[in-house]
């Protein structure tokens, strides 16, 4: 984890970064681990070769200052809810290889079917409100902005 990582001892917030260096799925799930919790679900939001039906060679993520704070406040309104013993997120910025991940996330809770719920809405909450924005580059070498939120 880089030096923008929030880890706030006692809190449920474990990270919430926006960074250009790679981020793990692995380490947010092993952050969000503990005792209490009976399940802790990870999500990894990958750079895939291609988007609508077209070959994507690169990609590029480009945040707005205030990425970092709002995601630290998405991440603190999942885990001040009920059940939510721990969550852990981070956003890259910067070029990316295809095969990197671009988001990871992990919620920590007692029950599986809650993780998987939180985990879901926490990735859905992060692309809509995160002011990120992805430029893709194709094999014909043309490119688009695509905006996250």
């Amino acid at each position: 984890m880089s030096s923008e990582t929030i880890r706030q001892a006692g809190h449920r917030v474990v990270v919430a970064q926006v960074t250009e260096a790679p981020i793990s799925t692995a380490e947010h799930e092993q952050a969000v681990a503990v005792l209490a919790a009976g399940a802790v679900v990870g999500f990894a939001g990958v750079v895939r070769d291609h988007d609508h039906g077209r070959t994507v060679t690169e990609l590029e993520y480009t945040g707005h200052p205030s990425a970092g704070e709002v995601l630290a406040e998405i991440a603190a309104e999942f885990a001040a809810r009920d059940g939510v013993e721990a969550i852990a997120v981070s956003h890259r910025i910067g070029p990316l290889k295809l095969g990197d991940t671009a988001l990871a996330c992990a919620v920590s809770t007692a029950h599986r079917a809650e993780a998987f719920a939180l985990c879901g809405e926490l990735v859905d909450a992060v692309k809509a409100r995160i002011p990120i924005w992805k430029r893709q580059v194709f094999d014909d070498g043309s490119d688009e902005w695509v905006a996250c939120p």
